[in-house]
């Protein structure tokens, strides 16, 4: 994978860039000045990121990815992951017929819906699962593969299915090991 350098992502015109932030030269960004992308933080082949969108310290996008932000916006807290595939939407149109559909038609003959999506800290989205607008991710949650994020989940949290649903709880263990990860990076000089 080979990703842009800082120089070519300062050039890009991004609202905020981070430090040590890879972006693939394969991912497709629209209106970077409309994208903060903090520390550490990763975008990996083949991604589209569009519109409003805040991505926070150590979170990785991975291939394939969509995170549409358009105007409300989208916000990736610190440690979240999107595993292959997964799609985030923060504007929809409606699919009832009431209205028409598609981007070429004039908003006049449409009922779009646009509200915000927040990913909390340390959430995972598994592969190919899709999350709506309005919803939020609370803390600590694990999203399985092909979800249909419809409704905002409560923290610490496993959830899957169409629409998901929360099965179990999911263990906090790994808030000691982001704890000590945290630590030996204060603790790096490099960093």
């Amino acid at each position: 994978m080979a990703y842009y350098s800082h120089a070519e992502l300062q050039e890009m015109g991004f609202k905020k860039i981070g430090k040590n932030v890879k972006i693939s030269n394969k991912a497709s960004i629209y209106e970077p000045e409309k994208i903060t992308i903090d520390d550490f933080s990763r975008i990996d082949d083949f991604c589209v990121i569009s519109g409003k969108v805040t991505i926070g310290k150590y979170c990785h996008i991975t291939p394939m990815c969509l995170v549409a932000g358009g105007e409300p916006g989208v916000f990736l807290h610190d440690f979240s992951s999107l595993a292959y595939g997964v799609k985030v939407f923060s504007q929809s149109d409606d699919y009832s017929g009431r209205t028409m559909v598609n981007s070429l038609i004039p908003r006049k003959y449409k009922a779009e819906f646009f509200k915000s999506v927040e990913i909390c800290r340390q959430v995972v989205i598994g592969a190919n699962a899709v999350v709506l607008p309005g919803v939020t991710i609370a803390e600590g949650c694990s999203i399985g593969a092909s979800a249909l994020v419809l409704k905002s989940t409560e923290a610490w949290g496993v959830y899957a299915g169409v629409p998901a649903k929360r099965i179990k709880e999911r263990s906090k263990e790994l808030l000691q090991l982001e704890k000590q990860f945290l630590d030996e990076v204060r603790n790096d000089p490099i960093q």
